[in-house]
């Protein structure tokens, strides 16, 4: 029997050596490396849109809510008023839609000024257009306030209340003659005018 030689026992002792490792390694594999977990998909964001009767009850509540009014407001918008303004005097013109502003009152605003600076342009604006109340300067030369308002409470179907300015205030008696509503003296004073004509928007249409 021939004899082995003698690095066989070495070359087998290795082999079984390096079986035992390779075995130990399997076994401690799984606890090295973790299991990858199929890839997951990103949360989507919140939608913000809504369908279906979820949707109908949202709007229906926010609309609801939205038509509440606070306590203490109105909805009440008080008396809106278009004015025509008379006086051949730009100063006065100015002085008048300064003085007395887009709210005279906290009721009242003003929605529009038509100015004139002639008795025929006042008279053909109020044949012709739709005013709440007319402020007429009595100082304006040619035909002042004074006639002009009685002219046109005589000549106007239906004509809006008048307010006339007067030269001082002892000229009350010529303010009776022109049949206006009001009178209010020179210099323009900002309250008393605002006051007027809040007054006279209170008052409404006259008869």
């Amino acid at each position: 029997m021939t004899a082995a030689p003698l690095g066989y026992p070495l070359v087998r002792g290795m082999l079984r050596i390096g079986a035992v490792l390779l075995g130990d390694l399997n076994d401690r594999l799984p606890q090295m490396v973790p299991a990858c977990d199929a890839p997951t998909r990103a949360a989507s964001p919140p939608h913000l849109v809504r369908s279906g009767p979820e949707a109908a009850s949202s709007i229906e509540t926010m609309s609801a809510s939205s038509a509440v009014v606070p306590a203490g407001d109105s909805t009440d918008t008080g008396y809106q008023l278009t004015v025509l303004l008379y006086s051949d005097d730009i100063a006065t013109r100015d002085a008048v839609r300064l003085g007395v502003g887009r709210r005279p009152a906290k009721d009242v605003e003003i929605v529009s000024w038509r100015e004139c600076a002639t008795p025929a342009a006042v008279v053909d604006a109020v044949d012709n257009e739709k005013y709440d109340l007319l402020v007429l300067d009595g100082e304006a030369g040619k035909l002042g306030g004074l006639g002009l308002s009685k002219q046109l409470k005589n000549e106007i179907f239906d004509c809006p209340p008048i307010l006339v300015l007067t030269g001082r205030p002892a000229d009350g008696w010529l303010a009776a003659w022109s049949q206006c509503d009001a009178a209010v003296p020179h210099p323009i004073d900002p309250l008393t005018i605002g006051a007027a004509i809040a007054d006279l928007a209170r008052r409404g249409p006259v008869a």
